[in-house]
């Protein structure tokens, strides 16, 4: 991935974990699963997307509020409710390849140890799943109003995203789209052994502090808690694709499973931008190659406000936050001019839409299948709603 790379890589797989849930008396690794951010040790203190909680939410629960932040408390979640934080051995504890001729098979029930030497000698490749508590349950207000502002009445029933959720289990759309929004702080119960190890220090880059267009690395465990063995912190990287406030888009490949999992700069290394709400969607059964980000800045925020609310007397609790730390990453884009010279416009006939390029005023370049012959309209928009337009085929 390039010498930049080193060390964001470094921190941003330290920085990740995956979460289960799952009922009393099923096994730990439950049907539920979501990445991710460590954002202390010692104590435990892990924030993941809050979708795999709405299967365990009790009914007639009190949403409050708290500084524009809103939020449940851990209680509003039966008690038949149990959580494990799994996350990877620090840099004193990680090892090399496994030896060779000691092959090993991956299943969902991952041992952690590497085959061939004797139990005494070997050594860890992930920690155990550890316990945790749910703390509170959070939606970032600002990322909502922009994510309804966009995919909320009729544009919603077009789009898809992907759920980890078991097949007797899945939830209805509305509520889908709603649990986007939701994140979770866990206080995560260490043993002796962990509550020694430290990792590095998060820091979180300020909304608005890395330009479209800056690469970007994404931690998460595809697939959750399937197999840690091969899935936990899996690598991706891209740039950011656009920026909608707090929304933010990427085309670095995210599979269901990594939501809730960190989105980094590589400078400062390892900075974390934000996390992931939802990857993999649709759009009128047409695949979506981007990904949605709540930016990090606005979400700690509100989980600031949420814990003055529901631990007043517990300030240290909020000071294992991570705190917005740098400037700008680099220069503010400059005022694209007219229309035209913005380039990229969306084209839409009907059912079919795409791109094109604007090359002058009243022309457009674009696919012929995205604008048939026989189309009686087609919609061009540009980027700022006041110039969109319509026009006929041959103007």
């Amino acid at each position: 991935m390039g010498r930049q790379w080193g060390s964001a890589m470094r921190a941003a797989e330290q920085a990740g974990c995956v979460v289960s849930a799952s009922r009393a008396g099923q096994p730990e690794a439950g049907p539920w699963s979501c990445s991710g951010v460590i954002l202390s040790r010692s104590p435990g203190l892990v924030l993941c997307h809050g979708g795999i909680f709405a299967p365990f939410l009790r009914a007639g629960r009190e949403v409050l509020t708290a500084a524009g932040a809103v939020f449940l408390p851990g209680d509003s979640c039966s008690d038949d409710l149990r959580l494990h934080v799994q996350w990877a051995p620090t840099a004193a504890g990680l090892v090399g390849g496994v030896e060779r001729g000691s092959p090993r098979l991956c299943t969902p029930q991952c041992a952690g140890l590497e085959p061939g030497p004797p139990a005494s000698s070997r050594r860890r490749l992930q920690q155990p799943p550890l316990p945790a508590e749910l703390l509170l349950l959070l939606s970032c207000p600002a990322f909502w109003a922009h994510f309804a502002r966009l995919f909320g009445d009729e544009t919603a029933e077009q789009w898809r995203f992907a759920s980890m959720a078991p097949d007797d289990e899945v939830l209805e759309e509305e509520d889908q789209l709603r649990a986007l929004g939701w994140f979770a702080l866990l206080g995560v119960q260490l043993g002796q052994e962990e509550a020694e190890e430290s990792g590095p220090a998060v820091a979180v880059a300020p909304l608005g502090a890395v330009p479209k267009g800056a690469p970007l690395l994404v931690c998460g465990s595809p697939f959750g808690a399937f197999c840690p063995d091969i899935f936990l912190n899996t690598l991706s990287r891209g740039v950011l694709s656009n920026v909608a406030g707090p929304l933010l888009l990427t085309d670095a490949r995210c599979l269901p499973g990594t939501e809730g999992g960190g989105v980094f700069t590589a400078r400062p290394a390892g900075t974390l931008v934000a996390l992931v709400a939802a990857p993999l969607c649709w759009k009128s059964r047409e695949w979506v190659g981007l990904t949605l980000l709540c930016a990090a800045a606005p979400l700690f925020r509100a989980v600031r406000a949420a814990l003055g609310r529901l631990f007043p007397s517990t300030a240290a609790l909020a000071a294992l936050l991570p705190p917005e730390v740098g400037v700008p990453w680099g220069l503010p884009l400059r005022d694209p001019g007219p229309p035209w010279a913005a380039a990229a416009v969306l084209v839409e006939c009907g059912t079919i839409w795409g791109s094109g390029v604007a090359v002058a005023p009243r022309l457009v370049v674009t696919c012929r299948h995205v604008s048939p012959r026989e189309a009686a309209r087609v919609l061009v928009r540009s980027m700022s709603p006041k110039h969109n337009r319509q026009q006929h085929p041959g103007q």
